[in-house]
């Protein structure tokens, strides 16, 4: 006969088993459930807050999560990718890049807004997502990044942002390089510091270990751009368009006033190239329109 305590551990025993079974099996499927996918997931759209404007009207911060980390997705205006009520096209992006992208552009509306919303729609493989904008107290924003801490110290609070001239580009054909110049001045702050070294013992990355096998559609090394260099710099890229291009490097360097760079596109269509002059904590927009021929 089992003595009833050693019945009652048995029992303690074999409910743990079960318990922690469970536990593994949770465990193995919240990591197959956080697979990073090059391509075949969907675009999420971002309301990022709203601003005051001296006028009177309200500007509105829009942008997106693409959660592919290599497709990019190009929507055109339209049914996958409007804005409603109203007008469906309110200077959205129709080339999506890869990951995060914050204040990606900015919607204004009247004064009179009041408690009205706008909805931006995009649908990307296969499914469709929905952001709203509005003008509820706590959402109300710095524009110039408060959230990113770029009003903390007395260099900061002194910036101004750069000026910016891209120079047009009327036309490109496909495969050749078409050379893009831009003017940009800065006030020189905040001043260019040095590279911050790695802490001893973190010059490589981490080894993964264990787990089931990575499959084949995820991409385990860091594949983000290049580090922007220190000082005023210029880029460009695609916000507009059928497909991307190649810009010859992420960020050039201002240089005598001017910062020079290059483009090739690999489809025919409308683009609209926007060119960012940045300083460190301040960037400056501008658009440019092409059309690229065969």
């Amino acid at each position: 006969m089992i003595h009833p305590r050693w019945r009652a551990l048995k029992w303690m025993g074999a409910v743990a088993l079960v318990v922690l079974g469970t536990i593994g099996a949770t465990a193995q499927t919240e990591f197959n459930n956080n697979i990073k996918y090059d391509s075949g997931q969907d675009l999420q759209p971002a309301f990022e807050g709203w601003a005051r404007v001296p006028n009177g009207t309200f500007d509105l911060y829009f942008g997106y999560l693409n959660r592919n980390w290599k497709e990019q997705l190009a929507i055109p205006v339209g049914p996958a990718n409007s804005f409603s009520p109203g007008p469906p096209d309110r200077g959205q992006p129709t080339l999506f890049d890869t990951r995060t992208h914050r204040k990606v552009f900015v919607v204004n509306v009247p004064a009179d807004f009041g408690k009205q919303e706008l909805v931006w729609t995009l649908t990307a493989n296969g499914k469709t997502r929905t952001t709203v904008g509005y003008l509820k107290a706590d959402w109300e924003i710095t524009p110039d990044g408060g959230a990113a801490g770029t009003t903390t110290t007395k260099e900061a609070r002194s910036n101004k942002a750069p000026t910016l001239d891209p120079a047009p580009l009327a036309t490109a054909t496909v495969g050749i390089r078409a050379a893009l110049t831009a003017s940009a001045t800065d006030d020189g702050l905040p001043v260019p510091r040095p590279p911050v070294k790695p802490a001893v013992g973190q010059e490589t990355p981490p080894a993964l270990a264990g787990g089931p096998k990575s499959p084949a559609n995820v991409p385990w090394l860091n594949e983000s751009e290049p580090r922007r260099p220190n000082g005023l710099t210029v880029r460009w890229f695609v916000f507009r368009g059928p497909a991307d291009a190649q810009f010859d490097a992420a960020h050039a360097k201002v240089e005598g006033g001017k910062a020079v760079s290059g483009v090739t596109f690999s489809a025919p269509g409308q683009y609209t190239l926007r060119v960012a002059a940045e300083d460190g904590l301040l960037t400056t927009y501008k658009d440019i329109t092409v059309t690229v021929s065969k």
